[in-house]
């Protein structure tokens, strides 16, 4: 999933006005941001396997670090617990804790089964929405959407031009993806995915104020 992880990011800052979008960012997609690392460093491994049918040609052969459900949660309460040292809002780490397993629930949606529980663990999980890739798309494009029409309207008087520029960005990506060919590489996969990094930056100039805190937007009206 792709465009679902920043879609509920997005509908995040109704619930946490007072959290940067950057850092709601930052949080929906860190599973996907660690993965790659652990990918390049050997820790985890995948492979590409074009006859794969659906969508995501990707075969997730061993990820427990980053996607287990288990691991979810640790991530998720190390991130809460840094969150709310650096800025005392407890919406906002209770919003990160939720963004970060919500991840793994939302892989879970499209993911063939390969998602753990636990690491070591043997049962994997999936609902394979991936197989029907008009079905998946069509959850993908709904949830964003949604997340989005929710940002705008706990954001009132924020300048929009920003946020459809991001938007147009991440639209864009997300029909590459699933119009484009497979990836040439693990390598160039895993790259792609650290590149994610710059949408958590766009993501926190959308919505931070001039001389605001980089982890906190201002207060809601």
């Amino acid at each position: 999933m792709f465009l679902g992880h920043y879609a509920v990011a997005f509908a995040a800052k109704r619930a946490a006005p007072e959290s940067s979008l950057g850092t709601l960012f930052f949080a929906s997609a860190f599973l996907d941001l660690l993965w790659p690392v652990l990918l390049l460093a050997g820790v985890e491994r995948a492979r590409i396997d074009p006859a794969i049918p659906g969508l995501s040609p990707l075969v997730f052969e061993h990820y427990p670090v980053s996607h287990s459900l288990l691991m979810a949660c640790a991530w998720a309460l190390l991130l809460a617990g840094v969150c709310y040292a650096l800025t005392r809002s407890r919406r906002g780490a209770a919003a990160v804790a939720c963004l970060v397993v919500g991840h793994w629930l939302l892989d879970a949606l499209v993911h063939r089964p390969d998602l753990l529980l636990l690491p070591g663990g043997e049962t994997r999980f999936g609902l394979s929405l991936w197989n029907w890739p008009m079905a998946s798309a069509s959850v993908e494009l709904g949830l964003f959407a949604a997340g989005v029409l929710l940002y705008v309207s706990a954001t009132p008087g924020q300048r929009r031009w920003p946020l459809w520029s991001l938007c147009a960005l991440l639209l864009a990506i997300f029909l590459g993806e699933l119009l484009g060919p497979a990836p040439p590489s693990m390598a160039a996969v895993a790259w792609v995915g650290l590149a994610q990094a710059l949408f958590v930056a766009a993501a926190a100039w959308v919505d931070r104020p001039p001389g605001s805190h980089p982890l906190v937007a201002a207060p809601a009206p």
